[in-house]
């Protein structure tokens, strides 16, 4: 059985100006050695801040192990983390602080979609890479038009360690159907660029497998009373709700169905794959799913130290949805620095040069991580198309079922 838990020690950086946290990777005596920082861009406060905050210190270890194993001599990797709160403008405005920081040779992030749609353009204006481990649009790598096969790469700077929702929501369509024998499904979505993306595909794969969708409806994020929507799906009967968005409305929306005496199951994305579900819904969330990407970072052998080391440091947050993606896409920019400066003759460009070879290398990644083979498609997508299936058996997220999914 996987067991997944959510740590709620106090973690150890501090907060300081303009919403960032920084650290010095692992404190050990840099001497002479030059500093570049990585960034990372994730909600760390309010809403989803408990799988941002797996992100951040994804990317903290990374940094840690990087710096103590010197993989990259006479180079001291420090971090630099800002807090986005799930809001495009925010995330905006962090890329462009993270551009000016001439320190700054990559970023790990954003977690929501919506942000990275703000954030991609300013990153490649200025030549920097950044990777997300967590953006599941399809869009964001191959353009708006990728359903009908013109698929375009717009930013080059752009990568991601997770695999889109193209194969997400065909995979939990296909599970519901085939696996659940569920025909009926109501889908709800938050009107977010990952959520409203995510059902819309779920719900016409679901529709071609030969469900049915008895109905559709939209909440906002932060909505607390979802008390219209239960009397929806009840009066549709469906055997399946299936939700595309976070876990902060989603929990809530399980727990007023249940409570309402509608014993049927609520499906959904990664955004919903945290311990934080089960906590605030409850009993009333055993049974429900999701899907999320990769497999259980707990049965990875290659993950046991990151894992160990996350729970001993007391860290906040949930490392068990993107955590190990994000200490892979730290240590991708890690391995491109690498690269860049024995190109170089063991020394480091500077400026824009520096990112721009960056980017180049990240490319090129061929590395087995703590998550998986890291490497990147032609649009910067991963080569991993691993995916889960998990549902909350005995009060824990337990793995049903992993394999990949071709439509």
């Amino acid at each position: 059985m996987l067991i997944l838990t959510s740590v709620l020690t106090t973690g150890a950086l501090t907060l300081t100006a303009c919403g960032s946290r920084d650290d010095g990777g692992s404190g050990d005596d840099s001497g002479g050695d030059t500093t570049l920082t990585i960034g990372v861009d994730a909600p760390l406060s309010g809403e989803n801040s408990a799988t941002g905050l797996g992100i951040q210190y994804g990317v903290k270890i990374a940094i840690d192990d990087a710096n103590k194993k010197k993989l990259v001599p006479g180079v001291k990797f420090v971090l630099k983390a800002l807090d986005d709160k799930a809001q495009p403008a925010t995330g905006q405005q962090n890329a462009s602080a993270l551009v000016g920081d001439e320190q700054v040779v990559g970023v790990v992030g954003p977690l929501n979609s919506g942000v990275a749609q703000t954030m991609q353009q300013v990153f490649a204006s200025a030549n920097l890479v950044q990777i997300s481990p967590s953006n599941t649009d399809p869009a964001l790598t191959q353009g708006k038009d990728w359903q009908s096969g013109n698929k375009k790469r717009r930013y080059p700077t752009y990568f991601r360690t997770a695999t889109t929702d193209a194969l997400q929501g065909g995979f939990a369509a296909d599970y519901a159907y085939n696996g659940l024998k569920k025909k009926k499904v109501f889908v709800v979505d938050d009107k977010q660029t990952y959520g409203a993306g995510l059902a819309k595909i779920f719900r016409e794969q679901f529709k071609k497998l030969g469900g049915t969708v008895v109905g559709t409806d939209s909440v906002n994020t932060g909505d607390k009373d979802f008390g219209a929507l239960v009397t929806k799906i009840e009066d549709a009967k469906a055997d399946l709700v299936y939700y595309g968005g976070q876990y902060d409305e989603s929990q809530l929306i399980t727990k007023q169905l249940k409570e309402a005496g509608a014993k049927i199951p609520l499906f959904g994305g990664d955004g919903m794959f945290t311990p934080t579900y089960i906590e605030t819904a409850g009993g009333t969330s055993e049974g429900d799913l999701v899907t999320s990407v990769g497999v259980p970072v707990d049965t990875l052998p290659a993950a046991k130290q990151f894992i160990d080391t996350y729970k001993a440091k007391g860290y906040k947050g949930d490392y068990g949805t993107y955590g190990g993606y994000s200490y892979d896409a730290a240590t991708a920019i890690v391995n491109a620095v690498k690269a860049v400066k024995e190109a170089n003759g063991d020394k480091l460009p500077t400026g824009d040069d520096l990112r721009k070879k960056v980017v180049e290398e990240v490319g090129k990644s061929d590395f087995e991580g703590i998550a998986g083979k890291v490497s990147f498609d032609e649009f910067g997508d991963t080569t991993n198309k691993q995916l889960t299936v998990y549902q909350v058996k005995g009060g824990k997220w337990e793995a049903v079922k992993t394999g990949t999914y071709n439509g």
